[in-house]
């Protein structure tokens, strides 16, 4: 069996009909089209980037580093291409945005389960997310996995652990030293310095992400509540210093 069927099409191969009339605006304004593919492409790319994270996990679990650094700077990259995405959501004026702002009734990126599933298979895990999804629902037990499985931070931990370094009970304390000393004799930990600055990068690109959001978010709507009751702008500030791995940045204080 051929790897691509006689006369397979490029519209067939992407699914191009089921794709292309994903898009329903409600409103019949213009701009409310350009709102609806930023964020089903948002979604594309969050699956993409678990697809990723899974694969990146499987290899660091396997010691195979090299493979699993090639899975998390594709997260990276995406992450930037997602960055970059608010400027195009920013040409969205105020006035343009509350033309149709309406009919989004009660829903809310705030209710991403794929951006929540990956904060926790980075390693953000906080649980009373979980009280946003009913329970027994998809959305809740795809999250209540995500955060009872091993995240990309957990499995650092092992590595470290598999390397010789005694984490104890893998207070951050004891998971900071661990790396401190690995950054402080580099060339015989390599493998293990080069894995912590993958995950810098990681967590560096998502900040940036953040960072982008609460601009572009206060540009079109300045600090009013969200769609769905959210906070807005101010529960993103909020979530300006999250970090997935919290002690590679707090123990370069030490170097």
């Amino acid at each position: 069996m051929t790897a691509t069927p006689a006369g397979m099409t490029y519209a067939d191969y992407l699914a191009l009909d089921r794709l292309l009339s994903a898009q329903k605006p409600l409103s019949g304004l213009h701009d409310e089209m350009l709102f609806i593919v930023i964020h089903q492409t948002k979604e594309l790319w969050l699956k993409q980037m678990l697809h990723e994270l899974r694969l990146a996990i499987a290899l660091l679990d396997e010691d195979h580093y090299a493979a699993s650094y090639k899975a998390m700077a594709r997260i990276g990259r995406i992450q930037s291409v997602m960055t970059l995405s608010w400027d195009v959501l920013s040409t969205l004026t105020p006035v343009d945005y509350t033309a149709f702002r309406d009919v989004l009734g009660t829903s809310s990126g705030f209710q991403s389960v794929q951006f929540r599933e990956l904060e926790y298979r980075l390693g953000i895990k906080d649980p009373r997310f979980l009280e946003h999804y009913s329970p027994g629902s998809d959305a809740r037990v795809r999250l209540e996995s995500a955060l009872e499985e091993p995240s990309l931070r957990d499995s650092s931990h092992a590595a470290l652990e598999r390397s010789g370094f005694d984490l104890g009970d893998r207070s951050e304390a004891a998971v900071g030293d661990a790396w401190l000393q690995v950054y402080k004799d580099a060339d015989r930990w390599f493998d293990l310095y080069q894995l912590a600055e993958k995950l810098v990068d990681l967590d560096d690109a998502l900040a940036m992400w953040r960072h982008k959001h609460v601009l572009t978010v206060e540009r079109i709507i300045g600090n009013k509540p969200g769609t769905g009751g959210s906070p807005g702008a101010a529960y993103l500030r909020s979530t300006l210093d999250k970090r997935a791995f919290p002690e590679l940045w707090s123990m370069r204080t030490g170097l």
